[in-house]
């Protein structure tokens, strides 16, 4: 089993930060590993999609349904895919209107042995610089964020 926990605390609001983790069908737009992304459910309190994994040589999908509570709470549960256990979450807290801490955390087991020597490198990778890859696209999409603050 591997577990993944990262924070950061970052000058955007919790809601924009939400928004972006939320909005899986962008992820292919600024995640190099992923390949595509559809969202095959949403309200306001879940979101499922499917998400393809390319990279490196390694391919493969998966499905999950998120239970929320925008902006504080998404957890990650997984329906379909290569792994054997699968569930993680993030969280933000409001630090101010403008400032937000982000946790993520993933517990995660690829279902054959096979795919775990192929794979485990790679996706521990991915989970490894998600939080990163997030605040980038903050950067992007917001704007540096408000001045001194990097």
């Amino acid at each position: 089993m591997h577990e993944v926990r990262k924070s950061a605390f970052v000058p955007f609001p919790a809601e924009g930060m939400f928004d972006l983790i939320e909005a899986a069908e962008h992820y292919p737009a600024f995640l190099p590993w992923c390949a595509g992304a559809t969202v095959l459910e949403r309200d306001d309190s879940v979101v499922s999609a499917t998400i393809a994994v390319d990279f490196h040589g390694v391919r493969f999908q998966f499905d999950t349904r998120n239970p929320m509570r925008r902006p504080e709470f998404m957890e990650i549960r997984l329906l379909r895919g290569p792994f054997r256990h699968f569930e993680g979450e993030w969280r933000l807290t409001r630090l101010a209107v403008t400032a937000c801490k982000i946790e993520f955390s993933l517990r995660y087991q690829f279902q054959s042995a096979m795919m775990a020597r192929l794979a485990d490198p790679v996706f521990g990778n991915i989970a490894n610089t998600l939080v990163d890859a997030f605040v980038r696209r903050a950067e992007q999409v917001y704007g540096i964020g408000p001045a001194g603050s990097g």
